[in-house]
């Protein structure tokens, strides 16, 4: 056992005192996760990080360690514990300072085979885990060790150990990028933020076969689990920003156009790279909100005439400048978006109006800016916000379909009879099975997809794949577009052939933006008629409660399904189509 006294004595490490706290604290309602973790060296202080991180993010991860040291017996072993203990995720753990133990023991002709036989390696774990178990595999990247044995030279040679480690690093993300269940935790971008001396602290490596010091597990932990969380649908998809010193340097009603910092001089520079980091964020798909207190044509005025601003009005889904309260706006810009509180982050100057924020609209993230503006980029790419796990094109296009949202609600406003409204949107709609164009859509809304999700269960591009070719499954991907525009892939159903008479609801989610119109009663008619033409009785289908989807609990009941034993069952023979004024393409 390790003497846990003797280990942090002379180290200062309130973070992880602070942090483990949460291990005495209630984890009940939260989403269950089982975790393993395998390490090459001690590991037992990063799994109660692990753990006590996952409450902050409202996950209970049941953490199981080997003793390090023990990957391979416990993948090749069909009878290890780690097959009895069957976890959901891996967390893989081969540190650079073992790499370089392995390194240091081989000929010179085999130093340039290190990356490709540890790949090779990895791959072997890879493809024995996958067969055995349903689960995914979190590998800690490798942080750099550069043995100075070529100097400079390292960087020319493959025989140098620095080239291979940096080559295996590349490998590797090539290697996630390419296969499904497997994501790289990035560990290294810590050690290059925080300093090897204190990532890294060599006596306690030494005496106790610790690589991570106590200093860093938080952050440790804190990455592991935000992809962890990630991969549970719980990230966040949203930015609001506030303007004056928070966009840009100064006041704009006060200062005037000309006098706002900007550009790349001074102070004007750390605004112009904030937004050059909020334009890559709205290209990656998280949505961009403004919440000013301020008139709102002063506040559009540098959007529309300011030559270097980075940010334009198109970028911009939700815009709210006034007077009024930013409670108030906040949760005004929040019905626009439907979308929970807990996936926005608010970026504002001002203590006060973060601190109402924070007291007044639960789960919303509200960070500490920094007084210093040139401080602000450093300090949010510390905190990782905005974690992902998947990416596609219609990312790209997330900002446009919630500005013609908003034109939507707009125009409802207009109208006294909901039925009237609904005609007017010409809606149409597209529903085809899943296909080599629409799978990894299909994938990442599995992911991404919380409030209206029956069973909330998670699925990757090649579970995507399986149910697409199964005989037993039946898939359907629905489209809708309106006179507004293509709104793009929102809905999924995946059928699964329970015995002769019954079909399975094993998946039904939808995209929030499409709610209250009528939506879920084509798919509905879809789905049964699909039933009826096929020969089968009964549409079966399952609520299981999270979080998030309160909102569909009702459901199937709304829809005329009838409760038995725990499932909700509709006979098909009785089912009349119900009233929709959504057609098919």
């Amino acid at each position: 056992m390790l003497n846990f006294a003797a280990i942090i004595e002379p180290y200062c490490m309130k973070d992880f005192f602070q942090l483990i706290k949460n291990l005495k604290k209630d984890f009940t309602g939260f989403t269950k996760c089982k975790v393993a973790v395998l390490g090459d060296s001690s590991t037992q202080f990063l799994t109660q990080a692990l753990r006590s991180t996952g409450y902050e993010k409202r996950l209970d991860l049941d953490v199981w360690e080997t003793d390090f040291n023990q990957i391979e017996r416990q993948i090749y072993d069909e009878s290890s514990e780690l097959y009895t203990f069957n976890p959901d995720i891996i967390i893989l753990f081969q540190s650079a300072h073992k790499l370089l133990s392995k390194y240091n023991k081989l000929t010179t002709d085999e130093h340039c085979m290190l990356a490709s036989n540890e790949l090779a390696s990895i791959d072997n774990y890879y493809y024995v885990l996958s067969a055995k178990l349903t689960v995914k595999i979190i590998y800690y990247n490798y942080t750099e060790i550069d043995d100075n044995v070529f100097g400079n030279f390292a960087s020319k040679t493959p025989a140098s150990f620095l080239f291979q480690l940096r080559k295996l690093n590349y490998e590797l993300m090539l290697y996630a990028s390419n296969n499904h269940n497997f994501y790289v935790c990035e560990i290294s971008t810590i050690q290059n933020r925080v300093g090897k001396t204190t990532f890294f602290q060599s006596s306690i490596y030494i005496n106790y076969e610790m690589v991570l010091s106590m200093d860093v597990l938080p952050e440790i932990a804190s990455k592991t689990v935000d992809l962890i969380a990630a991969l549970h649908g719980n990230f966040k998809k949203c930015l609001i920003l506030d303007l004056d010193n928070t966009l840009w340097g100064g006041i704009i009603g006060d200062d005037g156009l000309e006098n706002i910092q900007l550009g790349n001089l001074g102070i004007g520079k750390a605004f112009t790279e904030f937004q050059y980091w909020i334009k890559k964020l709205k290209n990656r798909g998280i949505i961009i909100a403004v919440c000013s207190k301020n008139t709102e044509s002063v506040a559009k005025e540098p959007f529309e005439k300011h030559p270097d601003m980075v940010l334009q009005l198109n970028d911009i889904a939700v815009f709210v400048a006034n007077w009024e309260n930013k409670v108030g706006n906040l949760r005004h810009i929040q019905s626009v978006l439907n979308i929970g509180f807990d996936t926005m982050v608010f970026l504002d100057d001002n203590p006060f109006e973060r601190n109402l924020l924070r007291e007044n609209i639960p789960g919303i993230c509200v960070p500490e800016l920094p007084e210093d503006p040139a401080d602000y980029l450093e300090y949010l790419y510390s905190l990782n916000l905005f974690e992902t796990t998947s990416y596609s094109q219609e990312d790209l296009q997330r900002t446009a379909l919630y500005q013609i949202e908003a034109e939507r609600k707009t125009m409802q406003k207009t109208f006294v009879n909901e039925d009237d409204f609904l005609k007017s949107l010409n809606m149409l709609a597209l529903v085809e099975s899943f296909n080599k164009f629409n799978i990894p859509r299909v994938a990442q809304l599995s992911q991404r997809s919380n409030q209206f999700n029956l069973r909330a269960v998670r699925y990757t591009e090649a579970d995507i794949n399986f149910f697409a070719a199964s005989e037993n499954y039946f898939t359907f991907a629905f489209t809708l577009e309106d006179k507004f525009g293509d709104n793009g892939l929102i809905c999924v159903i995946i059928l699964q052939k329970e015995s002769e008479q019954t079909l399975f609801i094993d998946t039904w989610f939808m995209s929030c933006r499409v709610l209250k119109r009528g939506m879920e009663h084509f798919v509905l008619n879809k789905i049964t008629n699909f039933t009826k033409d096929n020969g089968f009785v009964y549409l079966k289908g399952e609520y299981i409660p999270t979080a998030k989807n309160d909102m569909v609990q009702h459901h199937f009941k709304d829809l005329g399904f009838e409760i038995l034993n725990d499932f909700w069952m509709l006979n098909v023979a009785n089912y009349e189509n119900k009233k929709c004024f959504i057609h098919e393409k």
